[in-house]
C-alpha cells in the first residue's frame, strides 16, 4: 500500500468527505488541496469513512465495483476499475419513490449483483470462484453521487468519496449462476418510457463475475475478504444516466426481469 497521507490528513479527508454526503453539498476534488494524493490514500479515506460508520452503528450489506465497463472508463476518463462499500440504509424498495433533495449529481446505471452464500478471500480469486461461491444473481439499479463539484473528479478523489455510491435498488427475478448466461444479457435503460442507454453484460471486463473477482482481489490488498451472505454489486453495465425529479426510470434485463422507481 502506498499511502502517503499522515493520519491528521485522513481524518481532515474523511470529515470533509462525511459532510458533503450527509450535506448533499458539493466540494472540490480533494486532490485540489492534497495534489499528491495516491489511489491507496484515497482507500485509506473510504476505510477510514467506513470504520467511523460500522462504529456508530450501521450496518454494512456488502461492496460495489465501479468504473468496470469501458463506457463508465471513458464517461469518467480513468482506466482503473475501484471498489466501495455499501451499507443496508443506501437500500430502497422497488418502484419506489426516491428523493433527490439529500443528492448532488444523482445518476442511475444498470448493474447485475451478485449474493454470496460462502466467502471469498485471496490476491488470487477467479471468475469461477466467484460462479461457484454466488448463491444467486438479480437485477439491480444503482444510484450513484459523485459529492464533487461539477461532476469532475479523479481516481484518488473518487475512491475516496467510496465510488460515488448513495442508493441502490433490486428487483426482477433471482437466478442461480448457472442457470443464466451471466456473460451476455442483454440490457435496457429507460428514463420516461424512451430508451437512453443499452449494453451487455459483457462490457462488465467480459463477464460480470470478473468484476468481483477483482473486488476480492482489492480487499485483499486492504486486508479484507468478502464475507458469505454479502451483497455486491458488479458495476455499470451502460454508462450513468443522468436523473431529476419527475423521471420515472425502468433498467429491463434480459431474462432477470425489470427494476423501476421514480425520483422525487
Amino acid at each position: 500500500m502506498n499511502v502517503t497521507l499522515n493520519d491528521e490528513a485522513i481524518g481532515l479527508l474523511t470529515d470533509r468527505i462525511e459532510a458533503a454526503q450527509r450535506g448533499a453539498r458539493a466540494i472540490p476534488k480533494l486532490t485540489d488541496d492534497f495534489p499528491g494524493m495516491t489511489l491507496d490514500d484515497g482507500y485509506a479515506v473510504q476505510q477510514a469513512l467506513r470504520r467511523r460508520w460500522l462504529a456508530e452503528g450501521q450496518r454494512q450489506v456488502g461492496w460495489k465495483a465501479g468504473l468496470t465497463s469501458k463506457a463508465k472508463m471513458d464517461q469518467m476518463g480513468v482506466r482503473v476499475p475501484s471498489i466501495g462499500f455499501l451499507m443496508a440504509d443506501m437500500a430502497r424498495p422497488e418502484a419506489s419513490a426516491i428523493r433527490t433533495d439529500d443528492l448532488v449529481h444523482p445518476r442511475v446505471e444498470c448493474e447485475v449483483a451478485f449474493v454470496t452464500r460462502t466467502a471469498l478471500s485471496g490476491p488470487h480469486c477467479t471468475r469461477e470462484d466467484v460462479m461457484a461461491a454466488t448463491d444467486f444473481v438479480v437485477p439491480a439499479v444503482e444510484i450513484i453521487d459523485s459529492r464533487f463539484s461539477g461532476f469532475k473528479f479523479d481516481l484518488p478523489s473518487v475512491v475516496a468519496d467510496n465510488g460515488s455510491s448513495a442508493r441502490f435498488v433490486t428487483g426482477g427475478r433471482a437466478f442461480r449462476p448457472g442457470q443464466i448466461d451471466l456473460a451476455s444479457l442483454g440490457v435496457v435503460l429507460e428514463k420516461n418510457g424512451e430508451a437512453v442507454a443499452m449494453g451487455s453484460s459483457a462490457a462488465v471486463m467480459g463477464h460480470p463475475a470478473e468484476a468481483v473477482a477483482l473486488l476480492v482481489k482489492v480487499l485483499h490488498e486492504l486486508g479484507e475478504t468478502l464475507p458469505a451472505g454479502s451483497f455486491v454489486m458488479s458495476g455499470g453495465i451502460t454508462e450513468a444516466v443522468a436523473v431529476k425529479p419527475g423521471d420515472c426510470v425502468t433498467a429491463r434485463f434480459q431474462a432477470l426481469g425489470s427494476v423501476g422507481m421514480r425520483f422525487v
